[in-house]
């Protein structure tokens, strides 16, 4: 049984800059899938990495006689890169299994297989354990009806299978098959943050998160529980991509890591280890986890963590109610002031676009954001994601005027306010951003911050030019 991974070409635009992941999804995969069955050969092809087109696709595609093609389906606005890469593979050999899943064809399975014939099976949910029996029930060309998990087609008719209990212990999984892209290792980066040579990896210290935003497709797609991996099995994987790479960029991609003791534990792991002062890492947090836990931020910056991410999300407490977000906007500033203390790069993100925004709360949320002052800010547009109680919201009020899954991006509109058109919140995003970056203060403070990270990123953007990227894009 020959299995093939594929991250499919795309055209990728980051408000950060230049920008190349890892494919981590369907590394995590690979990985699983060779520690179930030593025979099965299994590939995954980076088109990013590779540099390759769709007619290249295809010339791959027909080389490599898959047995079974796995797309990467990370986010909902790949949805159609995804379906083109399936429909090639088809086209290639009319025989050969696709297979998608993710948040998006987890929440939309029944209409995906009613609309889109190059899918054959959608796994919902996660994927490790539906994906290892589908292929080995393939293999062994053995029923599919009990491979919990799966949704697939039998004759005209669309058959979901009991879902599939998550994983009791996700230190049980192997290490994510960075073996298999390891020629391509020197090409994954993220220019703006990791200084040169430092290489880019992903690493997964938990899956899912206790909390149910309600624009968040993260916590229903883990059926709300939040399960950790150990800090020494964390540790492990962050020294392995060292070790075995070269890399030292590290993100932990985390919903919701957590800054309590687990945390603590990693960062004496890190220490311990003696390779605190080779790496850095970066993650998401909440401001009140921030607060609540900034006794921890001097042993994190000790351990290697120069950079949290932190979705202040809204300067009124409405909104914030309205998403269960379960933050207070005072806890804002705060949090960014602790870690600038701490050396710590601090970044924000922000909704625009919420359904009671006028240019007045607009202009709110600016003020709000050049009073907390963040070291960066990341502004995007409240998108209603399918398998969110947001999205059920818009299509049962009749609020989307834009069906287009490649716009559901976070900077597209997609769905007006009560007071505002689409184009008009668009141009209300640009003018976020303009009142960010346009300081005149901001930018020379940021050029040259004794913070390594704040320096690098704002002498970046000045050399990128990226605010005029930025609205060239939407032609405003």
């Amino acid at each position: 049984m020959k299995v093939l991974f594929v991250e499919p070409p795309k055209v990728l635009w980051f408000v950060m800059g230049e920008y190349m992941p890892p494919p981590l999804g369907i590394l995590q995969l690979a990985a699983y899938l060779e520690s179930k069955n030593d025979k099965w050969d299994i590939s995954v092809l980076d088109c990013q990495a590779e540099g390759l087109g769709w007619t290249k696709l295809e010339r791959y595609l027909e080389q490599a006689e898959a047995d079974v093609v796995v797309a990467s389906a990370l986010a909902t606005c790949n949805t159609y890169t995804i379906l083109r890469t399936l429909e090639i593979a088809k086209k290639v050999n009319p025989e050969v299994k696709t297979v998608v899943g993710g948040q998006h064809f987890t929440a939309l399975a029944d209409e995906s297989l009613k609309m889109y014939p190059e899918i054959d099976f959608i796994i919902r949910g996660e994927g490790e354990e539906t994906l290892n029996d589908l292929v080995r029930n393939l293999d062994q060309q053995l029923p599919l009806s009990g491979v919990k998990g799966l949704s697939f087609r039998h004759g005209t008719e669309i058959i979901h299978n009991p879902p599939r209990p998550l994983l009791e212990n996700l230190d049980d999984l192997p290490f994510p098959g960075y073996h298999l892209v390891e020629e391509h290792m020197d090409k994954y980066h993220f220019k703006m943050m990791a200084y040169s040579g430092a290489g880019y990896a992903l690493v997964e210290a938990s899956r899912g998160c206790p909390h149910k935003c309600t624009f968040c497709s993260q916590w229903q797609h883990w059926q709300g529980k939040w399960r950790p991996k150990s800090p020494g099995r964390i540790a492990d994987e962050m020294e392995h991509i060292y070790n075995e790479y070269g890399v030292s960029f590290l993100w932990l991609t985390d919903d919701n890591l957590g800054l309590g003791s687990r945390t603590s534990a990693l960062c004496d792991e890190l220490i311990s280890r003696g390779i605190s002062q080779d790496i850095s890492w970066f993650l998401q947090a909440r401001s009140d986890d921030i607060v609540r836990n900034q006794d921890i931020l001097p042993k994190m910056r000790k351990a290697g963590n120069y950079w949290i991410m932190a979705g202040l999300e809204r300067h009124d407490s409405t909104a914030l109610i309205d998403y269960h977000k379960g933050i207070k906007a005072s806890d804002a500033k705060l949090s960014m002031d602790l870690l600038k203390e701490n050396d710590i790069f601090s970044q924000a993100t922000l909704i625009t676009g919420d359904r009671r925004d006028s240019h007045e709360s607009i202009q709110e949320l600016r003020d709000f954001v050049n009073y907390v002052d963040p070291d960066i800010a990341i502004f995007m547009i409240l998108t209603p994601f399918p398998g969110t109680p947001l999205y059920e919201a818009a299509v049962k009020q009749g609020w989307l005027e834009d069906d287009n899954w490649a716009n559901f991006d976070m900077v597209h509109a997609v769905m007006p306010t009560q007071h505002l058109s689409t184009t008009e919140v668009q141009e209300e995003l640009y003018q976020c951003y303009r009142s960010f970056y346009g300081s005149m203060k901001r930018r020379v403070s940021g050029l040259f911050s004794r913070n390594k990270f704040k320096r690098q990123t704002y002498r970046y953007m000045a050399g990128q030019g990226l605010m005029q990227s930025f609205r060239d894009m939407y032609q405003i």
